[in-house]
């Protein structure tokens, strides 16, 4: 009997289980259901053995042929109480009906039904693939298309010591990311995993253009949850947890670029303080680990970063705490953040120049300052202190959203060869973000606009967006068109749209879809 397995296979697996000698509660109720489905089981057998019989003792007296078959009644297989009713022309019309009926009630008796649809899907949680006593496992995946045009650029750049650069311009259309996770809980629903593969196909060939990762935690109180693994360091707002809700697809302001951490391993701390105040800390390997491998870091731990927010009005500032009004807030919320981030790197933990989503230091005229002879023949900085910081406010009301964040970052502590015309970097910028929904929860309009004030020049960028949600009312399907301006872009690579240097237009049409 298959829930006689079923039920053997669920003793051996207590056997193996921590608690091998102790039927838990969940257990006993599971064996019990299997038993009580088998009992059903035997008597619904009994039930079909007892009319089998009958309608035979029937056929017996009206001297009928047995087991009469669809094909030769000249019926369909499914025509029940009509097959035996034609094969009986000489029977009296009592006998007759007490056949049909037989026949119709064994027609009747209900069948297993097939489900019609297989496993929960919870929006922000995605597709449940597995719930036990156990654990569970949720999939979701996050991808969108990029048609991008760059025509609108100039060919080439001057950087700030006279070396002229080209650009290479693109007008294409690609399947830009694939990300795909898989996260729930094991053993103890404090005890939970998320596991990732993602990649960024315009990034092949690059470095860590594929990357499979993911992060543990437990979660000791809602005041302190401790983890580790690949994480973002919370360095600026836009990488607490805010992605993908941003009003640009999958990029930030190259101001935000520019000044913001990435991802890297470590160890990491959040939670709620109190209603409404809430922090993330970390103590990683270096500001971007993606592309570089272990043997290239050094042997201590000194990247640290801490951001802490308060939402004073409502408590909160949405799912996510996105940005922009999706959610249309009836009541005024507001959000006020600061963030501190220090690390000391080095040239050889600094990734690749067109390493998919990876932050490097670099001077305000693009320049990335571990590069050789970057300051003058012969010189190339070996190490250096970065210290970062930034403070962020917004609110939301009726569909509204206005929000910006200051930042201010020194890089010193230099070790180099050769002569550097500097002992100190020391640049701040900021960015504003102004959106309205036109139609609730289905057309936002988006306004936005940043600027770096730096020793190497003063880069800027404007963009002019349209958001559409085509099935009102979810966010995770959209639409994006956008009209970016550059003036000098300081950061740039190939899963961005902005380009290193980039002076002028850019276009952008997305489809993004997450679940």
């Amino acid at each position: 009997m298959q829930f006689q397995r079923a039920g053997t296979a669920l003793f051996f697996l207590s056997l193996m289980s921590p608690g091998a000698w102790a039927v838990t509660a969940t257990e006993q109720k599971i064996l019990e259901r299997l038993e009580k489905l088998e009992r059903d089981q035997s008597e619904l057998r009994q039930q079909l053995q007892v009319k089998d019989q009958r309608i035979k003792e029937l056929e017996s007296q009206l001297a009928l042929p047995s087991a009469p078959t669809a094909q030769s009644a000249g019926a369909s297989p499914n025509s029940g109480a009509n097959t035996i009713s034609t094969t009986i022309p000489a029977a009296n019309a009592a006998t007759q009906q007490a056949v049909v009926d037989v026949a119709a009630e064994q027609n009747a008796l209900p069948e297993k039904e097939t489900p019609e649809y297989y496993g929960d899907f919870t929006p922000g949680r995605g597709f449940s693939l597995a719930k036990t006593p156990y654990g569970s496992m949720d999939f979701t995946a996050f991808s969108y298309l990029r048609y991008l045009n760059q025509n609108g650029l100039d060919d080439t750049y001057t950087d700030s010591f006279g070396n002229v650069k080209n650009i290479d311009q693109r007008n294409d259309l690609q399947l830009q990311k694939v990300m795909l996770y898989f996260k729930g809980w094991v053993f103890d629903p404090k005890l939970r995993y998320l596991f990732y593969t993602w990649t960024s196909n315009t990034s092949q060939g690059d470095g860590a253009q594929v990357v499979i990762g993911g992060s543990m935690n437990y979660s000791f109180s809602e005041k302190f949850i401790l983890g580790g693994g690949i994480y973002g360091l919370p360095s600026v707002r836009s990488m607490e947890g805010q992605w993908p809700s941003l009003l640009k697809v999958d990029y930030r302001t190259i101001t935000d670029e520019y000044f913001r951490g990435s991802y890297t391993s470590g160890i990491f701390a959040q939670g709620a303080l109190a209603e409404g105040w809430q922090y993330k800390a970390m103590i990683g390997n270096n500001l971007s680990q993606l592309g570089v491998s272990a043997s290239q870091m050094d042997d201590t731990f000194n990247t640290y970063s801490l951001a802490t927010w308060w939402m004073p009005t409502t408590g909160e500032y949405g799912p996510d705490q996105g940005f922009g009004d999706f959610e249309q807030h009836e009541n005024f919320a507001t959000r006020l953040g600061f963030h501190f981030t220090s690390s000391t790197e080095d040239k050889q933990s600094q990734p690749g120049k067109d390493d998919p989503e990876n932050s490097q230091i670099r001077i305000s005229d693009g320049t990335a300052i571990f590069d050789l002879n970057a300051f003058g023949p012969g010189t190339q900085i070996e190490q250096a202190d970065y210290q970062m910081i930034s403070f962020d406010a917004g609110f939301k009301y009726q569909g509204f959203a206005l929000e910006g964040e200051y930042y201010w970052r020194t890089v010193d502590q230099f070790k180099y060869v050769g002569t550097l015309p500097f002992d100190e970097l020391s640049d701040d910028g900021f960015q504003l973000q102004a959106s309205y929904m036109l139609f609730p929860k289905s057309l936002q309009v988006y306004l936005s606009g940043s600027q770096i004030n730096g020793e190497y020049g003063d880069p800027y960028d404007v963009s002019l967006g349209l958001n559409w949600f085509p099935y009102t009312g979810n966010r995770k399907i959209r639409v994006n068109t956008e009209l970016l301006y550059l003036k000098d872009s300081p950061v740039g690579y190939s899963s961005v749209p902005f380009a290193l240097g980039g002076n002028g237009t850019v276009f952008t049409t997305h489809f993004e879809l997450a679940f």
